[in-house]
């Protein structure tokens, strides 16, 4: 039987090509969209991936949900992709309590939404998969984003902490901290802008969304058994640890 991968946020950007990667590795793939549901109907017509709506930064939607998608499928998630994230960009002395409590229930409680409501199942079966998106600026942080960066650092205490608790239990937890990708959204900020953060790229170019999916694909794998609570860097040279 194929295992059951849950990639939330998973109908566009870095989500959709792992979500992709994963249908082509041979598991059944499911995603999450909240925003835009012409994009989720799209990405199920292209894909045949099946997509949920629900609200990822509330605990009991995503318990929901969680349960919906193992009666449709007749069994439990072995894979989750933690990727669900928004931002709200502003100086912390102009940041709203409402924006930063936002970017922090989507980014990061949803980590914690999402896998909470899965680890039982997974220790029970002895294997899991619990992979989270986190970005360049939870590492070095950025001007401007408090709250992501807050969220994005919080997403790799959270992701060493479970993986700790459950190594024993045939459950692996790492973390993808991709900077700067070509999606949709990149793509869309001003050219001159754009051109000033590639130049400070080493590899002078953006990531594709493929180049993610990939690392996502083999910490999915059984090959990847040994490896947990790791952060790894795809950021094309430009912030080094």
């Amino acid at each position: 039987m194929k295992k059951l991968a849950l990639v939330t946020g998973g109908t566009r950007g870095i989500g959709a090509a792992i979500a992709r990667k994963l249908q082509e590795d041979g598991f059944e793939v499911v995603t999450t969209f909240i925003g835009r549901p012409d994009a989720a109907e799209a990405f199920t017509k292209e894909t045949g991936i099946k997509t949920y709506k629900f609200d990822v930064a509330y605990f009991e939607s995503c318990k929901d949900a969680i349960l919906n998608i193992e009666k449709d499928f007749g069994r439990s998630i072995d894979v989750v992709i933690n990727n669900a994230g928004i931002t709200k960009d502003r100086f912390l002395h102009k940041m709203s309590a409402d924006e930063w409590n936002a970017v922090i229930n989507t980014n990061l409680n949803s980590c914690f939404n999402i896998t909470r409501n899965v680890i039982e199942k997974m220790r029970e079966k002895k294997f899991g998969r619990i992979i989270s998106i986190s970005s360049i600026n939870g590492i070095k942080g950025q001007i401007g984003q408090a709250n992501y960066s807050a969220a994005k650092a919080g997403i790799i205490g959270f992701t060493k902490a479970i993986a700790q608790e459950n190594a024993n239990k045939g459950i692996t937890a790492n973390v993808i901290a991709p900077g700067y990708v070509g999606t949709d959204m990149v793509k869309k900020i001003d050219p001159k802008i754009l051109e000033g953060i590639v130049s400070q790229i080493p590899v002078a170019r953006l990531a594709d969304p493929s180049e993610i999916a990939a690392l996502a694909s083999y910490l999915s794998s059984d090959l990847a058994g040994f490896i947990t609570g790791a952060t790894f860097n795809i950021n094309g040279g430009q912030y080094m640890q």
